[in-house]
């Protein structure tokens, strides 16, 4: 595939067909993956390919309620759990969440049956994170792991699959481990649900770059466009 024409057209796919994936495949996909960068090449990921029916279901049902949780604050007109927030609503649409749980959609309620369900991990003793103690929100050891993920859905993509990474399982961190069996200095990234799609998308809605990129300064003039 056009690299060009994959990074412009690789969507989130949440619904797949049923059809299984093979290991030699996920393997494969996580073959392309492992060469994403990572801060001084520690590679701190590690990944669980996880099969056992009754593992997914016991992940699903520690993602469902952190579901409930972000569709209630979307629906609020909230970004969920962002770092910066009106702190009162979000709060008060948690505790409606609770109250009534909203409809999970087809993703949440059938993540177990995704073909393939790989949860990835992030070691934090190969994590260069740079902003620790910051009195703000740490984002910079993410650097080293999110990439990683990245490449896995673009080698998926290239292997005829589709997928999409989900941070909402982190809600019940310290359950998912537990289930797991993941030791105290790893934690968890994320969940990636891989497949092949029901409708893999093409044409993505992304600002232009003129409303993202100035030019010396954060209120220097756009960028011009190309």
């Amino acid at each position: 595939m056009d690299l060009i024409e994959t990074l412009r057209s690789t969507g989130a796919a949440r619904q797949f067909e049923p059809e299984p994936v093979p290991d030699v495949v996920v393997a494969r996909i996580l073959d392309t993956a492992r060469f994403a960068p990572s801060g001084g090449n520690r590679q701190g990921w590690h990944v669980i390919v996880l099969k056992e029916d009754a593992t997914r279901r016991a992940l699903r049902d520690l993602y469902l309620p952190g579901w409930h949780q972000y569709l209630a604050q979307r629906q609020a007109g909230l970004v969920p759990w962002a770092p910066v927030t009106d702190e009162e609503a979000e709060r008060a649409a948690l505790e409606e969440a609770e109250a009534t749980p909203p409809e999970p959609g087809p993703f949440a309620e059938h993540l177990d049956e995704a073909p393939v369900l790989l949860v990835l991990l992030a070691d934090l003793r190969a994590l260069a994170a740079v902003d620790r103690g910051f009195d703000r929100y740490t984002m910079a050891g993410g650097a080293s792991i999110y990439p990683f993920a990245w490449s896995i859905l673009l080698a998926a993509r290239a292997e005829g699959l589709g997928g999409v990474l989900t941070t909402i399982a982190i809600r019940r961190e310290a359950e998912v481990k537990d289930l797991l069996g993941v030791p105290d200095h790893l934690v968890l990234a994320g969940v990636i649900a891989l497949g092949r799609p029901t409708h893999q998308p093409h044409r993505l809605t992304r600002r232009p770059v003129e409303e993202f990129a100035t030019v010396d300064r954060f209120d220097g003039p756009s960028l011009p466009a190309t």
